[in-house]
Order: structure tokens, then sequence, then C-alpha cells
């Protein structure tokens, strides 16, 4: 590492802590030639991913447009912004895990999806209207019906369209 003063290429580490909740590590440095000090990060580089989109064209991977799209679907359900954050994190750790580089759009929207089911029925229609492109109510029922066909609850409870629990079962 370069002393950013003098280009000395030797210095000692002073203190290292960790950084950006964890994502990188922050030293403090001191040149051994000038005495000055200054501050590194060290941090992950990520390998860029590549989605494929439905039409065919490949753009970069959008961190901030998967959350936009997320956060849509999320509109007034209750979740809050970090848990939303938590899924875009766990999304983007697993394409980052993958070999291949080149994502299908639909792949990530599959991985939404799996995300959003157990935290909000609600969202998870949402967010599957626009992305399977449901074009009218039968693809709406299909996913209540899938919806239903998951969840696996001890006793037949469900939700009536005010959000109130009642004992009986779902009916599409």
């Amino acid at each position: 590492m370069q002393c950013p003063f003098c280009q000395h290429a030797n210095n000692r580490v002073l203190e290292s802590r960790s950084a950006e909740s964890g994502r990188s590590i922050r030293r403090r440095r001191e040149c051994l030639k000038c005495h000055s000090r200054f501050t590194t990060y060290e941090r992950i580089e990520y390998v860029p991913i590549t989605v494929i989109k439905r039409n065919g064209d490949r753009e970069l991977f959008n961190r901030s447009k998967l959350l936009r799209g997320i956060a849509r679907a999320c509109e007034k359900t209750g979740l809050e912004a970090n848990r939303l954050e938590t899924i875009v994190d766990n999304i983007e750790a697993d394409l980052q895990q993958r070999t291949i580089r080149e994502i299908a759009s639909a792949d990530i929207g599959e991985l939404v999806l799996q995300q959003l089911q157990p935290l909000s029925e609600v969202a998870y229609v949402r967010f599957a209207s626009v992305y399977r492109q449901f074009t009218g109510i039968r693809d709406f029922a299909d996913a209540l019906n899938h919806l239903q066909a998951t969840d696996t609850p001890s006793s037949p409870e469900t939700y009536t369209a005010k959000g109130h629990r009642n004992g009986s079962a779902l009916t599409v």
C-alpha cells in the first residue's frame, strides 16, 4: 500500500475495524517514511452480473432497480425498509455465489417471489402480477390458489378481504 503523501511503499497498520455493517474493513495506517497517517478500506470485489431481459437485451444487475420494484409491491403492507434491504441482500448474495454471470430476469423474479411469499401475500401477488404480466382475473386466481396450496397452517385459517381472520377456508 503506497502512502498517498510521499508514495513510500512501507507502512504499518495502527488499527483495523469492521465498517459498513461488516461489508468492509477500515484500516488506519502510518507511513514508515513520512509518518503521515491515512485510512484505507478493504471491500469484497464483486464480479458484475448481467441480467438477460425478456426481449433479449442485456444490462448490468442494478440493486436499486430491484429494491424499487420490491418496494412498490410492498407499499402499505407494513414491511419495514430494512426488511426489503435484507431481501435484496439475500438475492444479490445468491446471484454472486452462482458460477454463471448472466442471469435471466425471470430467475431474479422467482427469487423475489420466494422471498416475498412468507412475508406478505399481498406483496407477493402485486409483484407476481407485474413480473408474470397478469392479463386477467384468472391469473390472479391462479396466484392465489398457488399461495393457498403452499400455505399449510396447522388450522384452516385465512383472511377476509379486510384482513380479518376467520376460521373458514379461502375460496377463490
